[in-house]
């Protein structure tokens, strides 16, 4: 169904409840890289990108932008392909994403961005532009498609790096943020397929007036509209202010112990579990920094030797 004139203009117009989901991906996003950071630096003992649970809220972060996307895509050329607009949001897009590109190529040359999430929203804005003319469920059956398709295509001879942006080879590519389009471009036309659905409802009129009072609302919406400076700048700021305090405290004790062990012994499945039980009796974090630039006293590195020894005693034979 096409939406009617009064919906169309109201779809174009800005939603505040649109804007309070984007912040909200936003304030999410910038909570996972928090922990990324804390997690890179060495400030925390954890490494999340082995933890299931932190990987699982990355993917549904990605996920909502991506949704979100394609929503607002309906709903900006709801009264028509609108040309200008979308050209200039695709070159603000676009040369965010290549931005990102230079800096992470300096910045982590062996694990550079080069097809992350702007890169993602950018070429799917593009590719979805046929679909929005056609039925919403033509639409969700394409998004089908892209999301079921590495399920069926995956295969070894796509693992070329000038095909690594379709996401469908064997093996992922070494990256810091990796959104291929399939399947995440399933995700975009989901939105698509909901904004086109929902201007087909009258209740949309209700949804597309309604205006934020709440000051945490109001708060979200800057978030929202601010989306991409935010995404541009916070990691700049976050890694500043962190790089700084991991100067001062030094590394965290779990992390350090483990850094050391690896060091000492190069098995990586032994350090977790006797690290655990070494940092029960010797817990003090200046102590490990200590350790860990060769700056510890006698006395210290004996005490710390001693409780590996017990520990190694104590560890059952694998």
């Amino acid at each position: 169904m096409t939406a009617t004139l009064p919906q169309a203009r109201t779809a174009s117009q800005r939603w505040d409840a649109v804007d309070v989901a984007r912040g909200l991906a936003i304030a999410a996003m910038i909570l996972y890289h928090f922990s990324w950071d804390l997690s890179f630096l060495q400030l925390i003992g954890t490494n999340i990108l082995q933890v299931p649970a932190w990987r699982w809220f990355a993917r549904g972060i990605a996920g909502s932008f991506l949704m979100l996307a394609g929503f607002g895509l309906a709903l900006a050329h709801a009264r028509g392909f609108r040309r200008i607009p979308f050209l200039k949001r695709l070159i603000r897009v676009g040369g965010a994403a290549l931005a990102v590109t230079l800096a992470t190529y300096f910045a982590f040359p062996e694990s550079y961005i080069f097809f992350g999430i702007l890169h993602c929203i950018a070429v799917s804005s593009v590719l979805a532009l046929p679909f929005l003319r056609r039925p919403p469920a033509l639409t969700v059956c394409a998004a089908a498609f892209f999301l079921l398709g590495p399920w069926f295509f995956t295969s070894p001879a796509l693992d070329a790096p000038w095909l690594d942006w379709l996401g469908l080879g064997a093996a992922d590519p070494v990256t810091n943020d990796y959104v291929p389009i399939f399947p995440w471009f399933g995700l975009v036309l989901i939105g698509v397929a909901a904004g086109k659905w929902l201007l087909a409802r009258q209740k949309m009129l209700a949804l597309a007036r309604w205006r934020a009072g709440n000051p945490v609302f109001r708060i979200l919406i800057w978030g929202g509209r601010k989306s991409l400076p935010i995404y541009l700048t916070h990691q700049i700021v976050l890694l500043g202010i962190l790089f700084g305090v991991a100067q001062i405290v030094g590394p965290a004790p779990t992390a350090a112990c483990r850094q050391i062990c690896l060091m000492q012994n190069g098995d990586p499945a032994l350090c977790p579990s006797v690290c655990s039980c070494i940092l029960q009796q010797v817990p003090e974090r200046g102590l490990w920094q200590r350790l860990l630039a060769n700056k510890a006293a006698e006395e210290e590195n004996t005490r710390v030797s001693r409780a590996a020894q017990q520990c190694m005693r104590q560890r059952p034979p694998s």
